[in-house]
């Protein structure tokens, strides 16, 4: 494989991939979603939740929502509710938070966030919360940021914040931020651009942002910038489309992201575009897959993409959908 399809540099010329194709990647999560019977299919089938919301948000902000049936993956995701309040990955997986906040951003592309009862919703996501303020992600009693931001983005989106400790919940994630400004999963963890986002979402959720270094952190996050124009979550890693957000989307809350090379960052995601079948990769000419097409598809959208709708950096929802949200609940 040629070098700069690896490390180096991104061409000028994408030919066919210099645009966004739309109506390639909208065809190929049809085609995804569709497929309920594949190999693929089965061995996914455990977060199965958290693809139907990559694949639905990626529609949405490519204005292609309504070529699936929308009744119908409501009615499923529905089905997916434990009695506990959270939801698993499918019907026959165990309650977790973070397909839990799947299904709430399901729910909330379509308006139906009134159909749950956000009480004993929140009431899950409560019971996870621990005495230090961090929280597991089920009762198996793991403890990361990621399930830190999706406590508060879950309790935030039913107008139920004051159902957990929202300060310890802060005090925790400040604990878990390191020397060069980024956060780990865990205290003492290295810093990585995944819990970066996390960490500075779930800080803003929380009207926190002052424990964030706004200048150190943000360099270290356009330090993640490589000679090809994608990003990566960690020093000598190589780039990767998912980072594309991971890093943009914090540059984007703390007022940075003017800070790294929009133009050759829109040219490494681009690049990674299956110009035949649909669908975007982490490198160019990798494999394709639901959860590279939405973040890439994301990071464009945060970075203005024409045609694209704008998305929220803190919840990862449409910025048409959080304001429909906040409507709801101003009433």
């Amino acid at each position: 494989m040629d070098g700069n399809v690896r490390g180096h540099t991104t061409p000028q010329d994408l030919g066919a991939r210099a645009q966004l194709l739309v109506e390639k990647h909208a065809a190929y999560i049809k085609k995804v979603a569709d497929a309920k019977d594949t190999l693929e299919a089965h061995v996914t089938e455990h977060f199965r939740l958290s693809g139907v919301y990559w694949g639905l948000t990626a529609l949405y902000l490519m204005g292609k929502l309504d070529i699936v049936d929308g009744a119908a993956i409501v009615e499923w995701v529905l089905k997916c509710q434990h009695s506990s309040g959270g939801f698993g990955g499918s019907k026959r997986h165990d309650a977790h938070l973070l397909y839990t906040l799947s299904a709430l951003q399901v729910l909330a592309l379509y308006d139906k966030l009134h159909l749950v009862n956000a009480d004993q919703i929140a009431s899950y996501v409560q019971s996870l919360q621990q005495a230090d303020g961090s929280f597991t992600g089920d009762e198996s009693g793991e403890i990361d940021t990621r399930f830190s931001y999706v406590a508060l983005n879950c309790c935030s989106l039913l107008n139920r914040m004051d159902a957990i400790n929202v300060p310890e919940a802060v005090k925790f994630l400040v604990t878990c931020r390191n020397f060069d400004g980024g956060f780990g999963c865990r205290p003492g963890n290295e810093s990585h651009a995944g819990q970066v986002f996390t960490g500075v979402a779930a800080l803003a959720i929380a009207d926190s942002l002052q424990h964030v270094d706004r200048d150190l952190l943000c360099w270290w996050l356009s330090e993640r910038q490589t000679p090809s124009g994608g990003l990566c979550g960690r020093p000598e890693k190589l780039q990767d489309v998912c980072y594309s957000w991971w890093c943009l989307s914090a540059l984007c809350i703390l007022d940075r992201l003017h800070w790294i090379d929009k133009g050759a960052l829109t040219q490494f995601i681009l690049f990674c575009q299956d110009e035949e079948n649909g669908g975007i990769s982490d490198r160019p000419e990798d494999m394709v897959d639901a959860f590279h097409t939405f973040f890439g598809i994301a990071a464009l959208s945060l970075m203005g993409y024409k045609g694209l709708e704008p998305i929220d950096p803190v919840y990862a929802l449409p910025v048409k959908v959080m304001q429909q949200i906040r409507r709801h609940q101003e009433k």
